[in-house]
Formats: structure tokens, sequence, C-alpha cells
């Protein structure tokens, strides 16, 4: 049944903001931000959104849902822990964005990565890692496996 504020269906989460010192989206550190996430997680540069050292846009495999990095004299600062989520699809797709962070990180250390752990709530599985590329936060993916019954 749908909630009765969106009839038209369950709105989704499309973009988290993120503010960023404006060296960090100088060309140098455009192209390694674009390097990790596209080989890591798939997501894109929108360059037709791109201001050198103001604005860097992150399709998150599809238009509509983005990560937008925009340039702050007081950048954001937040604790290790904080971050945003992704939900992927199988487990293996899980394991296969983890080890594709593992892999990158034999190049660069700046990779920050928490492995694959699992929260046990008895009829649902919550499989999950944590990636983060020199952001200030972290991106959790998550793989949910529920109960057959």
């Amino acid at each position: 049944m749908p909630h009765p504020y969106y009839p038209s269906g369950n709105p989704r989460f499309n973009h988290v903001a993120l503010s960023v010192p404006a060296e960090l989206l100088d060309e140098t550190n455009r192209a390694a931000i674009c390097g990790f996430w596209g080989q890591v997680l798939g997501f894109d540069e929108m360059p037709t959104m791109t201001l050198d050292r103001k604005r860097l846009i992150l399709s998150c495999v599809h238009w509509d849902q983005f990560i937008f990095l925009i340039a702050e004299d007081d950048p954001m600062r937040c604790p290790r822990m904080d971050h945003f989520g992704f939900a992927v699809g199988t487990l293996d797709e899980l394991i296969a964005a983890r080890d594709r962070a593992v892999e990158f990180r034999t190049k660069d250390p700046r990779v920050d990565l928490i492995d694959l752990k699992v929260d046990d709530q008895g009829p649902i599985k919550i499989h999950s890692i944590y990636v983060g590329y020199v952001l200030p936060m972290l991106c959790e993916l998550q793989y949910w496996e529920f109960e057959r019954t």
C-alpha cells in the first residue's frame, strides 16, 4: 500500500552533496577521484557540470543519483564513520566491489576500506563494506539477505 504522502510510489534518495577544498577539485585531483569512484563503484563524472576547482558531480550508475562535490573555503569535516549508503542486488556484487577497492589500494594507499561484515538480525542478514577515497565521507555498500521461507 502506498504511503499517503507519496501515492505515486516511494520517493528515492537521489544525491548527497559534500563540500571539499578547492584544490581537491583541480584537474589532477578530479582525475584521481574519478579514477577511484569509477573503477571501484562504476560512478562517472558528469563532465558538462564540472567547473575546475569549483564543482564535480559523479553520477552513481544512473544520472538521477549522484554525488555533488562543491568547493568551499570551510569544507566539510566529519568523523571517519560518517557515510552515505548504496544497496547492491547480490552478495557477489558486494564482494566484487570490495575486491576492486583492494586492487585499487595496491596502487594508491589513500583508499580507506572497512572489509566485509555481516549484521545478522535473524530473518535478515545485512552484509556491508565501507569504502572511501579522499572525500570527507565513506560510502557504505550493503546487500540485504532475506531468510527464505
